[in-house]
């Protein structure tokens, strides 16, 4: 547990975003820092709610990135004389978290709802990488970022042939990307694109929390979350499990990621659908060869037909991860129950094949071959706050395809909105489910 007092919880995002003697960070830009730490005028934002008791008994219940995050922040903060615990149905980042593609942009986000998440996320992810030793520890590394068309040659089609070299070159085109590629510019550099391996960052997080701040892991499906010693409105007591065990809690959060909409409570106020993303996750045989460079694609099938978007990004492991080919779908009631569509699979094996000699068959292993849930909103905003009428219940939802770019400031803000009854890190005002009660309303 953290040795700070529980009744005066400091913030460890700001602890974090703050220069430290044992490790630097890397150059932000000013204006990521503002966002991320700089203090609100009256007129932007209402008076702090009355401060409430620091809970004694926390339980998240989702073990991805946005679950993990808070509990991080949570139990690094929540003082020696409170719990923390993570319930997991499954194992921990067993779904996107652990099978997305790990991208971060500081400003891709900029002029919408997500502009000052994304911002202090990104500057989150900076800080724990030198205090995690992210570049060792999970890959966390800055990118010079791409956008290209790719249009599939015929003769490149088939199985086994290699993609016949492009014309006159881009000069922005690294070389490992020889095949017919035309239109490229850069769309991010190292100041303002990154990434991490998804799975390896959350299981770090996690890692830390469980080793030196006490956190606590259940493998269980929460069923239920129960108020006063029973259902209905009130102020949370406990979660109960699937079979019966029950978890005395004065503080819940739901981060369930996809499979919030098979969550009574939550889907009563709003709707959370999955939308289908499938990867594959390549070995090439000269990994050396492989620039640090993130690609975007507008890719033209051979066959013709609409323009696809597929994604490509090498990691300093060595291997290339592709995704795309993404559909509304409906979510299993088990994680691991989801599986690839083959359709899917090959389509990114042929986009792989004509990006680059380097990652056609033949030139590389083949490591994974997945799909996974991205939770959504109807409306395209998380969902981050506390449930009206459920004191003490808190959610943490519907990031789409920016949770792992988000789920440090996300974990961090609520971790101060349950111990602190007010987000610091980030204004959560427009993600509050709250928005849904009113829109009944109207």
């Amino acid at each position: 547990m953290s040795t700070a007092a529980s009744s005066s919880p400091s913030s460890p995002a700001l602890a974090l975003l703050r220069p430290s003697p044992r490790a630097s960070s890397p150059a932000r830009s000013p204006s990521s820092v503002a966002v991320a730490v700089a203090p609100r005028s009256s007129m932007e934002t209402p008076p702090p709610p009355p401060r409430r008791e620091p809970p004694k008994r926390v339980v998240v219940c989702g073990g991805g990135v946005i679950g993990v995050c808070t509990a991080y922040f949570l139990s690094k903060s929540a003082g020696a004389g409170a719990s923390v615990a993570l319930v997991e149905q499954s194992s921990v980042a067993c779904a996107a978290s652990g099978k997305a593609g790990g991208f971060l942009a500081l400003d891709w986000c900029d002029g919408g709802p997500l502009g000052p998440l994304a911002r202090a996320s990104f500057d989150l992810h900076r800080a724990l990488a030198a205090e995690l030793d992210g570049p060792r520890a999970y890959g966390y590394r800055a990118l010079t970022t791409l956008s290209l068309t790719v249009k599939e040659s015929e003769s490149g089609s088939g199985s086994g042939q290699q993609p016949k070299r492009g014309g006159p070159r881009d000069a922005v085109l690294p070389d490992w990307v020889d095949g017919p590629g035309r239109a490229a510019r850069t769309i991010g550099s190292t100041a303002t694109t990154a990434q991490v391996h998804p799975r390896l960052f959350t299981r770090a997080l996690l890692d830390k929390a469980v080793r030196d701040y006490g956190l606590e892991v259940v493998i269980g499906k929460a069923v239920r979350v129960d108020a006063g010693g029973g259902g209905g409105s009130g102020r949370v007591s406990a979660v109960v499990l699937e079979g019966g065990r029950v978890m005395e809690a004065d503080a819940v959060v739901l981060a369930l990621g996809p499979w919030s909409g098979k969550f009574g409570l939550l889907s009563s106020l709003f709707r959370v659908y999955g939308l289908k993303a499938h990867s594959i996750v390549l070995e090439p045989r000269e990994p050396g060869a492989i620039g640090p460079e993130a690609l975007f694609l507008s890719f033209l099938p051979s066959g013709g037909g609409p323009a696809m978007d597929p994604e490509v990004y090498p990691r300093p492991t060595g291997e290339v991860y592709l995704c795309g080919m993404s559909s509304r779908e409906e979510v299993p009631d088990d994680p691991e129950e989801v599986a690839p569509n083959p359709e899917s699979i090959t389509v990114l094996k042929r986009v792989a094949r004509a990006v680059s000699s380097h990652l056609a068959e033949g030139e590389v292993g083949v490591k994974a071959e997945q799909a996974c849930f991205l939770p959504c909103t109807e409306d395209e905003v998380p969902v981050i706050g506390e449930l009206p009428g459920l004191e003490g219940c808190y959610v943490a939802t519907g990031h789409s395809c920016w949770g792992i770019l988000n789920g440090p400031a996300t974990g961090a803000a609520v971790a101060e909105l349950v111990l602190e009854g007010r987000a610091q890190t980030v204004d959560l005002t427009r993600f509050s489910p709250a928005r849904f009660v009113l829109s009944r309303k109207r």
